[in-house]
Parts: C-alpha cells; structure tokens; sequence
C-alpha cells in the first residue's frame, strides 16, 4: 500500500492517510476485506507515530471505510454502495466550491460555468461511449 505523506500539505499526517486509504477503497486498489497493514507496522513504514496512524484508522473506521476484528486485524469493510456514491458526492462539491469561487473572481457568469460543466460532462460521456 503506496502512502505518501507531505509535510508541505496544509493537512494533518492522520488526514493525509485516512484520504489516501479512502481513495484506494473507492477505486477498488484495496478490496473488501482485504487486510491492512496493523497500526504499528504502518506507522514504522511511514516513520510517523502510531498514534498518528491509529488516529487515521479510527477516523477510517467511524466513516465505515474499515473494520477492526480483534485479535485478527483490521480490514477493508464491504463496500456500501450508498457510502460509496455519498463519498463521490461530497468529492465533487469541494471541487464544484473551488470552481464556482474561481469563476466568481474571473467575473464568469452562471450560465457559463454551466455551460462548460455541460460541455465537459458530454465530452466524457461520448468518450465513454467510443
């Protein structure tokens, strides 16, 4: 499992991690119940403290990204599709609040920025298609 921490990233290590976990349950890298690495070892892979990494697991967990069974270890939690559709949803608003805060600055009107989402949405439908 590829973690890579930033020290120049403006969020904490333990969010770096849980970010980065999500993200490969999301895409499928990690698959459900599949083990992770125990709190301990991830924290000497990262040179980081393991209270940094347990911290990132039990935020992990509370989301229901994980599970933890005791004496065995902790896993990738079956996926929820409904969990899953609620996470991309929460993704795509940061990203819409950047743009729209982007296009308020450039004096971009809202019937453009619409028009270009539009645009680029039926673009990477047709190329799905293709």
């Amino acid at each position: 499992m590829d973690i890579i921490i930033s020290n120049s990233s403006g969020k904490p290590i333990y969010d770096q991690i849980a970010s980065q976990i999500k993200n490969l349950i999301i895409t499928g890298a990690l698959a459900p119940y599949e083990a992770l690495p125990s709190m301990r070892l991830l924290a000497k892979e990262l040179r980081i403290s393991v209270i940094t990494t347990k911290r990132a697991y039990e935020e992990l967990e509370r989301d229901g990204f994980i599970e933890t069974v005791a004496g065995k270890g902790t896993f990738v939690a079956p996926k929820n599709v409904d969990f899953i559709r609620e996470e991309h949803l929460r993704q795509i608003e940061e990203r819409l609040i950047d743009a729209v805060g982007l296009a308020r600055q450039s004096g971009i009107e809202l019937n453009e920025l619409v028009q270009i989402l539009s645009v680029y949405y039926e673009e990477e439908n047709h190329d799905l298609q293709s």
